[in-house]
């Protein structure tokens, strides 16, 4: 008979996750928002924001992208 799925997400993992993605966003967007060449301070925001959450994006999937090859690195390590 086959093994149930196990869950690989736990209320802890989810909430480092969030701290990270929102400490990742903050920085990224103080460090483009003064780039942006606009004296507007809306599209300042704007644009800084969506620059910020772009590079969010790709910073969580490479967080979910470590976590599974560190799971299976841990399983091989195992047999």
């Amino acid at each position: 008979m086959a093994q149930p799925e196990q869950k690989h997400t736990s209320p802890a993992s989810l909430a480092v996750d969030a701290v990270l993605v929102v400490a990742f966003f903050l920085l990224i967007y103080r460090l483009v928002a003064p780039h942006v060449t606009s004296t507007d301070p809306q599209m300042i925001r704007i644009w800084g924001g969506a620059c910020a959450a772009c590079m969010t994006g790709v910073f969580w999937l490479c967080i979910q992208m470590f976590r599974v090859v560190l799971r299976a690195q841990r399983a091989a390590g195992k047999k």
